[in-house]
């Protein structure tokens, strides 16, 4: 088990649409924690690409990860139509069009390029698809946001889950993303462990939420095996973060969930767009692809209010610092804040 070996619990949350770089994997790896590339919006020819140049960037080999978005099912237009000739009037639009994220040839890559690590968002592979990865020596992450999804995750034949509570910043990991299950609070990182270790037998990673080594600690604590991060690493010189992101986490705004940019509910900063738009249709990837010319208009001109900030919970402890810096600073918290904790005797009742 990979994480077995890891000098260092922490794992680095792959960050689809920018910030996920080899470079940034690469620093985390190589300071004793796993890194990850994030696979979801890419090709399968640029995803081998950054796997070559991760390989190329390790200074010794290290274990790392990557991440690919589980396609679901089309749309029907006719849920988004009214949303989108809305936004039409407004903004420049690009085609609602819906496609497999290049699934099948992502999977081909990974089996004739093997990594350490496969994980999955949005959904869970199916046993046929993890058999393929074990066969060729990776492990099979799934994240999940529920009992349910961790059960059906093992069955299938998941190595390990990736917990991801409701203050996790970016897209929900949810298998089925529903405008009906909207008024069911979904789970705090902390609430989720404790069900997912009780319930099933198979190693839990936490994540949403996390951004110091006293949260790690914490998270260990409650019965994780590591924690992953994600807006912890967006200041970091090797993270490919817009300027316009990253100036937008130093402001102490709230974070909210929203389906307005991609039609699945995501976590980032609350500006003007998200406001305008509470009551998005669940239509991913179709949402997405329709506004991608009025997100990529609002970054060249520098408006913070029409651009998707994806952003966790904590996003004001995000530091300015080098990756493997930032894993080593939170290495020593983890370890400070887990000696203190066993330094307080339990009193007797």
């Amino acid at each position: 088990m990979i994480l077995d070996d890891l000098r260092t619990p922490i794992v680095l949350a792959p960050m689809a649409g920018g910030p996920s770089t080899p470079e940034l994997a690469v620093a985390v790896s190589a300071a004793g924690g796993l890194g990850f590339l994030a696979a979801g919006y890419l090709g399968a020819g640029d995803t081998a690409d950054r796997i070559v140049r991760t390989r190329a960037l390790l200074p010794k080999p290290a274990p790392f990860g990557v991440n690919l978005f589980v396609p679901g099912a089309p749309t029907p237009p006719e849920h988004f139509a009214v949303y989108l000739d809305r936004l039409g009037r407004e903004f420049t639009l690009g085609e609602a069009r819906f496609d497999t994220d290049d699934w099948d040839a992502k999977l081909d890559v990974l089996v004739t390029d093997p990594v350490s690590v496969v994980s999955f968002t949005f959904g869970c592979p199916s046993a046929a698809e993890v058999a393929r990865l074990h066969a060729v020596g990776s492990e099979v992450w799934v994240t999940v946001t529920s009992v349910a999804e961790a059960r059906i995750a093992i069955e299938t034949g998941a190595d390990v889950l990736i917990a991801q509570g409701a203050e996790a910043g970016g897209h929900r990991g949810t298998f089925v993303d529903r405008a009906a299950d909207d008024a069911a609070d979904p789970l705090s990182t902390l609430a989720l462990l404790q069900l997912l270790t009780t319930a099933v037998e198979a190693p839990v990673v936490a994540a949403g939420g996390i951004a110091t080594g006293a949260g790690i600690a914490a998270a260990l604590a409650a019965g994780a095996a590591a924690a992953q991060l994600g807006t912890a690493f967006l200041n970091c010189p090797e993270a490919g973060t817009a300027q316009l992101h990253r100036d937008a986490l130093a402001i102490d705004a709230p974070t909210m969930l929203t389906r307005a940019f991609s039609g699945r509910r995501a976590r980032g900063l609350r500006n003007r767009f998200i406001l305008d738009h509470p009551d998005a249709p669940a239509a991913y990837p179709e949402i997405h692809y329709a506004t991608g010319p009025l997100r990529k208009e609002a970054r060249a001109a520098g408006n913070a209010d029409a651009v998707n900030l994806w952003a966790g919970q904590t996003h004001g402890l995000t530091r300015d610092l080098p990756a493997a810096e930032l894993v080593r600073a939170l290495s020593a918290e983890t370890r400070n804040a887990l000696k203190l904790a066993l330094s307080h005797t339990i009193q007797d009742c």
